[in-house]
């Protein structure tokens, strides 16, 4: 899993009419609640052995219960085969934002630290953004 190059702007404009306006629409969302925090394309084998591109916005350190520390995303976009994910790697009282605001979302999937969404007229935007803003707040700036 690595940082690459290829800006967000291109990656979205990549996808489908379709896709297209989902991924943007959620990364709009992502940036207006996590204002001043880094948004980059990551790539690469992630869980599960899957190649995958994921847009990353903030910079975290994740402690891992085996192994050292790593660099990772505070939130996380990624189209799948028949959804979008987001990633939030936040918690709160010890439990995973998505977790914590899984009765608000509508009509999602929750995972650990996932939310996967089917169609985007299922979602209620609005406790996703203050999903997102609790998850600026909780976490430490970015390291630049």
């Amino acid at each position: 899993m690595e940082i690459v190059p290829t800006p967000v702007d291109e990656f979205l404009a990549g996808f489908d009419e379709d896709d297209r306006a989902t991924m943007t629409t959620l990364d709009e969302v992502i940036v207006a609640a996590l204002p001043g925090r880094r948004r980059v394309l990551w790539e690469g084998v992630f869980w599960g052995g899957t190649e995958q591109s994921i847009i990353g916005y903030g910079d975290i350190v994740q402690p891992r219960p085996k192994g050292p520390d790593v660099e990772w995303f505070l939130v996380g976009l990624a189209r799948q085969k028949q959804h979008v994910s987001i990633y939030v790697n936040a918690v709160e009282d010890g439990q995973y934002l998505g977790q914590r605001y899984a009765d608000r979302l509508g009509s999602v999937k929750i995972g650990s630290a996932s939310i996967g969404i089917r169609r985007l007229d299922r979602v209620d935007l609005e406790a996703l953004r203050e999903l997102l803003a609790l998850a600026h707040e909780l976490a430490p700036p970015d390291r630049s």
